[in-house]
């Protein structure tokens, strides 16, 4: 039976050889059913037209990006250490190409999830790397389309996954939203990997926070307020966002004081 692809926003359900009636994750006031109506697609389908092309952002972080995009089109990043590698986010394809370009960095020892928009194919990527777990917070469990025996629903504020790479609960966007802390990033002045818990924008001289994106859904400066608080105990001076080039370069932990305060006035005024 097939595991159809949501085609607007990536996830895999469950095996079913009936497409699913739905969404839920679309449905969701955070996102939205495709313009053209729901449609689905499945893995071996976008093999025939799509590939992944991996990239070096610093070292010993790659970032794996689809082309040509599809659905919400965010990058995976694979953080490499020297206790095993972490894939950070996750990608709706995943091909032979892709495996054997991963094995050669060194594999996959866990896969971390920042929030349900990037679930995408993460049980397929567990299953090609020796079943890695997969790590979701059990806040956002009610989102999980495919359940898995490699699924590791965590709890809590804060989970290393391997010496120095961290998960963090910021909230926010979801309530289980997350973060990736890299003590290593930044030659050694620490990284965040953000999703869009915090989002990377345009000027990247900022970043910014939603509820929803696609609908201009705001958050409260309580929400924002709590983001900076779970991220104060962490060294960084550099963030990635989640897709190509969303990057906050150096002084990122001004950056995120900075735009918080803007943000704040700006909703609250």
């Amino acid at each position: 039976m097939p595991n159809f692809i949501c085609v607007t926003c990536g996830t895999q359900f469950a095996a079913n050889n009936e497409e699913p009636a739905g969404c839920p994750i679309c449905e969701d006031e955070r996102q939205y059913v495709g313009w053209n109506g729901q449609q689905w697609t499945t893995l071996e389908q976008l093999r025939r037209d799509h590939h992944n092309v991996l990239a070096t952002e610093e070292d010993n972080l790659t970032s794996i990006v689809t082309e040509p995009g599809f659905a919400i089109g965010q990058r995976a990043l694979l953080v490499q250490t020297p206790k095993g590698n972490v894939l950070w986010d996750c990608i709706s394809l995943i091909d032979d190409a892709t495996v054997a370009a991963v094995n050669q960095l060194g594999g996959v020892k866990a896969i971390a999830i920042s929030h349900p928009h990037f679930y995408s194919s993460m049980v397929e990527w567990s299953r090609v790397f020796n079943d890695a777990p997969v790590l979701v917070h059990a806040d956002d469990v009610s989102n999980l389309m495919r359940p898995d025996r490699s699924l590791l629903l965590w709890r809590g504020e804060q989970r290393e996954i391997v010496e120095g790479v961290t998960l963090v609960r910021c909230g926010g966007h979801f309530s289980g939203s997350s973060v990736l802390h890299w003590a290593a990033g930044a030659k050694g002045r620490g990284a965040l990997l953000s999703g869009d818990t915090i989002q990377v924008v345009s000027d990247r001289r900022y970043v910014s926070f939603m509820r929803s994106y696609p609908n201009l859904i705001p958050l409260s400066a309580r929400e924002v307020r709590r983001i900076l608080s779970a991220v104060e105990p962490f060294a960084f001076d550099r963030i990635y966002g989640a897709w190509t080039g969303r990057i906050v370069q150096s002084n990122a932990r001004s950056v995120l004081v900075r735009s918080a305060e803007r943000y704040i006035h700006a909703t609250s005024s």
